[in-house]
């Protein structure tokens, strides 16, 4: 009696572990709800946004690599390739390239309270939009509802920057100035023009802002990438499930 009770246990908990894991094959192989597959959307954004910011708000995340690091217009090319005929010139614009990346950096870190806010307000079409997109849909999302805010947090901060003394009483938006004073004399006067030289006059703080979000979208998007093609990118099972689907 007591060896069929034991037969009867080991059955009884056999069967029901079977039945445990063809329940849990069938809720992992369902079909996914809309809700489902919003909040995986979400997911997928909140940790590919906080670690495009991230990545970006360390120490050179923007100088140091060279797919994001912010240059000068390329209206400046010209003086850029001449800086050296200007005594200091090489290293007044390596100065101002410095800062306006260092300034990115800094902008970078305050950035995810932004992107976190417009993922919360994505809806279920959105979500479904999203998914069924090109493989920059989400970061495309992303741009397009938080653009302007991003621009309002970047600009003052690279202004500031571009407005602080790199040296004694000398900041970079001065000696940019100096820079493209001294070049649009020479562009400006007869001979600069017969030889076809022309003025550099440029908004810098808002190219230069312009370029720091380019560079953000661009982490996202790889961000973004990663999460749709690589399945150990997909860090937990809502994510498995949405993009494994």
């Amino acid at each position: 009696m007591k060896l069929f009770t034991i037969l009867f246990t080991i059955i009884t908990l056999s069967s029901c572990a079977e039945l445990m894991n063809i329940a849990d094959s069938a809720s992992t192989s369902a079909p996914l709800s809309k809700t489902e597959i919003a909040d995986g959307l979400k997911e997928a954004l909140y940790l590919g946004t906080d670690s495009a910011s991230t990545q970006l708000g360390h120490l050179n995340g923007y100088y140091g690599d060279p797919l994001v690091k912010i240059l000068l217009p390329k209206e400046a090319d010209i003086i850029v390739e001449n800086a050296n005929k200007i005594p200091g010139g090489d290293k007044v614009i390596e100065d101002v390239v410095i800062h306006i990346n260092r300034a990115a950096e800094s902008a970078a870190k305050e950035a995810t309270p932004i992107f976190e806010q417009a993922i919360k307000n994505m809806s279920i079409p959105d979500a479904l939009s999203i998914l069924n997109g090109n493989d920059d849909a989400a970061t495309q999302y992303l741009k397009q509802t938080t653009y302007t805010q991003l621009f309002d947090l970047y600009q003052p901060i690279i202004q500031k920057s571009l407005d602080k003394e790199i040296a004694a009483g000398i900041s970079p938006n001065m000696s940019w100035d100096l820079l493209t004073d001294k070049w649009n004399m020479i562009a400006d006067n007869p001979f600069g023009k017969m030889a076809g030289l022309h003025a550099v006059n440029i908004d810098l703080d808002k190219y230069l802002t312009e370029q720091a979000l380019n560079g953000l979208f661009i982490k996202i998007a790889q961000e973004e990438s990663l999460i749709r093609k690589d399945p150990m990118a997909r860090v937990n099972d809502i994510l498995k499930r949405v993009f494994g689907s």
